[in-house]
């Protein structure tokens, strides 16, 4: 008998509510919603703690030079206030970007990147797989929770009509916050999918006589890949002008976009990009860390793009297990931490500015002693995106065991 690990394994596609597929692939399949325009939101997950502080740099607070001799960003006014490749990108005069995020800086001129500092998990683990399992369920020191925040958001506003794309995550298993009872797809390329789920193999696989569950799934993946057909993706060319890094995150982003452009009925994306555990050889404005912001915001940017005007139906939303310690490591980098920083960017984003109270760097205003303080729970931004953007009212079933309330919202996206 197949099981629904083999079908993970050798097809490269995940399906969340597996039982659900057939119908619902079914009643989707009868019409391309594409001609109506949706809001939809993509989640990019930083994995593996990203150091926020070297990320969106307090150049205004004199101990993060103190606490980071080696690794520390300089300040925009030590190079007379010029475009410098060593020195950040004065936002507001206190914060500035790591130099390796220069592609942002006209987005956030533009009033469409804001940024949430000192955000993250109100809970003081340090360990990877509980954080982001906590992040990802929006239920911090739960292990039990069974759905992610994502899927408990489709589950809890159902669409007549809504596609087998509309929740859609690039890679070979569905991430965490897509789990759950509403169906929900990942696959590793658009290519593959159609490929692989296509194949004869898979119809001799789970054609008649397959009796259980995955001979549904393998009908169900027959029926989105003759979607996809008439989406007519094969025609996809980037904005003229548009140029994707070669990077596996910046071609998961020009797929994404290749599906919204096809109108394929996308509510939810996501995709991650790992690398920013940063023990040792964290460098400064140069090595490890710059090279993971450059395919950050090198492929966002290429995506940004490429969009254009359906930017304005889109909020991408990035996100860390959590942040690093403010203080640098003998070993020339950093360890794990708390608090971090978000970004949100979009049309529908009042950007051009760093929200959140900053906690400050002094000894007695660490958490624990070492850490920056949290002062924002990520799950308001994730909530106000949910209302405000996706339009669900209903946050006590997105975010149980929490006061997800408008009075707790930053004001990060425009009414």
């Amino acid at each position: 008998m197949m099981t629904r690990r083999f079908l993970l394994k050798n097809t490269g596609i995940a399906v969340a509510g597996l039982g659900m597929i057939p119908p619902f692939l079914a009643r989707a399949a009868v019409t391309n919603p594409g001609r109506r325009r949706r809001k939809i939101l993509i989640a990019i997950f930083q994995r593996g703690a990203a150091d926020g502080l070297n990320v969106v740099v307090p150049f205004g607070e004199r101990a993060y030079y103190y606490l980071r001799p080696s690794i520390a960003i300089a300040a925009p006014k030590w190079a007379g206030g010029g475009a410098s490749p060593e020195t950040c990108i004065d936002l507001d005069g206190f914060f500035g970007l790591h130099p390796a995020l220069r592609p942002f800086q006209a987005i956030y001129d533009q009033g469409h990147l804001a940024i949430v500092h000192a955000a993250g998990l109100p809970d003081n683990t340090r360990a990877h797989f509980a954080a982001q399992d906590f992040l990802e369920t929006a239920t911090p020191g739960v292990k039990s929770t069974p759905a992610g925040w994502l899927n408990r958001h489709l589950s809890s506003k159902p669409r007549r009509n809504s596609t087998p794309f509309r929740a859609v995550a690039m890679g070979t298993m569905l991430p965490r916050s897509l789990c759950g009872p509403a169906p929900a797809l990942a696959m590793s390329s658009i290519e593959e999918f159609q490929v692989r789920a296509g194949a004869q193999g898979l119809q001799a696989m789970y054609g008649p006589g397959g009796a259980d569950i995955v001979y549904g799934a393998g009908r169900g993946m027959r029926e989105a890949i003759a979607f996809l057909k008439r989406a007519n993706l094969e025609r996809y060319q980037p904005a003229p002008g548009v140029e994707y890094p070669c990077s596996p995150f910046a071609n998961s982003l020009r797929q994404l976009a290749q599906l919204i452009k096809a109108d394929v009925g996308l509510e939810v994306a996501f995709a991650e990009l790992g690398g920013w555990d940063t023990h040792v050889n964290q460098g400064g404005a140069a090595g490890q860390l710059a090279s993971r912001l450059a395919d950050l915001s090198q492929g966002i940017t290429a995506l940004y793009r490429d969009l254009g005007e359906r930017m304005a139906d889109v909020v991408l939303l990035t996100m860390s297990e959590f942040g690093r310690t403010v203080a640098e490591n003998p070993n020339g980098g950093t360890d794990h931490g708390h608090a971090n920083a978000l970004f949100l960017l979009g049309g529908p984003v009042r950007g051009g500015k760093v929200y959140g109270r900053w906690p400050g760097l002094a000894p007695e205003q660490l958490y624990e002693g070492r850490d920056l303080a949290l002062t924002t729970d990520f799950r308001d931004v994730f909530a106000e995106i949910i209302a405000r953007h996706l339009g669900n009212t209903s946050l006590e079933a997105v975010f149980p065991a929490f006061a997800a309330s408008p009075r707790n919202f930053r004001g990060l996206l425009k009414a």
